[in-house]
């Protein structure tokens, strides 16, 4: 359930970061029209910048899956260890005194 919303969190970023470089580009008054090059140029930096922030939300959900992955698994071998462990005494404690 956590996944999907990083995804979607993810995929929201791109939306707002992507939508605001076409939105300048388009805002733009004709007498001041920079020239398609200039254009270009400004939608790749901002789609450099969207790649980037994009980059860092995967690396911080990597992150947080792999310290609850390993907190998960030492609390399930804990688990199983204490009740191997108290499975052996009982059986113990059943082989000491037969019926």
């Amino acid at each position: 359930m956590r996944r999907k919303w990083q995804y979607l969190a993810i995929f929201l970023g791109t939306v707002l970061a992507c939508g605001s470089a076409f939105g300048q580009s388009q805002s733009s008054s004709p007498s001041q029209d920079s020239g398609a090059k200039q254009d270009m140029k400004d939608a790749g930096h901002e789609s450099n910048d969207a790649a980037k922030d994009v980059g860092h939300g995967v690396k911080q959900g990597t992150k947080k899956a792999y310290y609850k992955t390993k907190h998960g698994t030492k609390k399930a071998w804990h688990k199983t260890k204490d009740t191997t462990t108290g499975a052996v005494s009982g059986a113990k404690e059943g082989a000491k005194q037969p019926e």
